[in-house]
């Protein structure tokens, strides 16, 4: 077991008024497994993927990791800034539907910008991130700016970013989404590679049901909800530490 959701809510208030967007989601994600998360316009599929990866702190309930090797997991919505930082930046690793490159910056020089920011010394940084962009079929393009590169190619230097600290778990929001036909069909190959060759867990939101129905475990979501019997295996769920951080959750709890 890599991670688990349990009863998360999440919550945004407009002046006087609340929005429920996730409604006691329950989600188990194995090491190594590769899951998509599919459901309508407004189920609460990419606020759930940004809770998980930290980008936004759930209103209430818990997001447990198994530390390597095992042990006791730990619950990260109480980590504290600092900490929940550093957690992501070498535990989680993100893909969006746009790629977010930064056009000053050359292919490798961009994939190297997780590492830099962890202070990695920039020959490992570099070294790092020539490794992944070589998986990615992009040792080729190393010096190449974003804006001389295809659609397809900017992605695969985002998913070279994405895994350039070696996460145990990729995110990725609609990957082929600004994509065309075969350019989606290659990165879903990509996808699926390193997953196996890196036995790396992904959590994938799509709209894309060809891509859905490859994947080899369905989460489907509708009205903040994960459907009755997609969200949970049937290991031992985990627990938790003991609480011994600061409480951090965002955002108002649901009544």
């Amino acid at each position: 077991m890599l991670v688990q959701v349990r009863d998360m809510y999440k919550s945004f208030r407009h002046g006087s008024r609340k929005l429920d967007v996730l409604r006691g989601v329950n989600l188990t994600v194995r090491a190594g497994e590769m899951v998509t998360i599919i459901g309508a316009s407004g189920a609460g599929k990419s606020t759930l993927l940004h809770c998980l990866g930290t980008l936004d702190l759930p209103s209430s309930g818990e997001i447990l990791f198994q530390p390597v090797g095992g042990g006791t997991p730990t619950d990260i919505t109480r980590l504290p800034p600092p900490d929940l930082a550093e957690f992501r930046n070498r535990t989680i690793g993100f893909v969006f539907q746009f790629h977010h490159l930064l056009p000053e910056f050359s292919a490798l020089e961009n994939a190297m910008m997780p590492a830099l920011i962890a202070r990695t010394p920039t020959r490992v940084a570099r070294q790092q991130a020539e490794e992944m962009l070589d998986a990615v079929g992009m040792s080729h393009r190393l010096a190449h700016r974003p804006g001389e590169l295809s659609g397809g190619e900017q992605q695969r230097v985002a998913i070279a970013r994405a895994l350039a600290m070696r996460p145990r778990l990729l995110l990725a929001d609609e990957p082929t989404g600004n994509l065309d036909t075969r350019t989606s069909a290659e990165v879903h190959e990509l996808l699926f590679r390193l997953n196996q060759e890196h036995d790396l867990s992904m959590l994938i939101v799509t709209h894309n049901m060809e891509l859905a129905q490859q994947m080899p475990r369905v989460v489907r979501m509708a009205d903040g909800r994960i459907l009755e019997g997609d969200g949970q295996d049937a290991e031992t769920p985990l627990q938790p530490a003991a609480a011994s951080a600061v409480p951090a959750a965002a955002g108002a709890a649901p009544e």
